[in-house]
């Protein structure tokens, strides 16, 4: 099955995990990375989530599962230790076109948790599919082996200055190019930084056309 990789924005949206065990920890953890907007339903949590519930991160709903929990929900995750439940609520999901995880299940599944390298707003994600979690996690762990540590605050300094040449360069080739360049060269965030005085110059040279009033 081809799968269409994307980031999806969720913040403030409303998610939903079945379960508070093992299973469901991390996917809460990462809903919560997000800024979703998380309720648990779970008769039982393990202690992190309960104290999640007790600080306000999360919903905690005390309780089994019942058909209609997934009214008004964006996405939800089936992370009980039970097949039968995990499947029904995909069910449920399905014939209300809600995006569903079951965890460790991946015939029922909309969509998988890759494993995530990240470094600031910087993040590569790896999937197989569900095929091998173990393998994704080993990608990972030798990705994130070879990525600087100071690479996410790279770029936050080249996404600065990208702002800043679209702003003074106009739509073109030429603006392309140049941003590709800079992609390539080290940026900091001061003014006589080699990357910002290359963009300033390139845009005297390439001045953007007089707005006609």
């Amino acid at each position: 099955m081809d799968l269409f990789p994307i980031f999806l924005k969720i913040a403030a949206r409303p998610c939903v995990v079945v379960g508070a065990g093992n299973l469901a920890e991390a996917k809460i953890d990462s809903l919560l990375a997000a800024h979703a907007k998380v309720t648990v339903i779970a008769p039982e949590a393990r202690p992190r989530v309960a104290d999640m519930a007790a600080e306000g991160e999360i919903e905690w709903l005390k309780r089994e599962y019942a058909a209609g929990d997934l009214t008004g929900q964006f996405l939800v995750v089936a992370a009980t230790d039970n097949p039968v439940v995990n499947r029904a609520i995909f069910k449920e999901a399905t014939e209300t076109n809600i995006l569903c995880n079951a965890v460790d299940d991946p015939p029922f599944c909309d969509f998988y948790f890759p494993s995530i390298v990240r470094r600031g707003d910087l993040q590569i994600a790896i999937s197989t599919a569900g095929a091998s979690p173990a393998l994704a996690q080993r990608l990972r762990k030798e990705i994130n082996a070879q990525l600087p540590l100071d690479v996410g605050d790279w770029l936050t300094d080249l996404g600065n200055l990208r702002r800043e040449v679209t702003q003074i360069e106009p739509l073109n080739e030429e603006r392309k190019w140049l941003l590709h360049q800079l992609a390539q060269r080290e940026v900091c965030g001061y003014e006589s930084c080699p990357s910002r005085l290359l963009a300033r110059e390139h845009a005297l040279k390439n001045p953007l056309p007089e707005k006609k009033s």
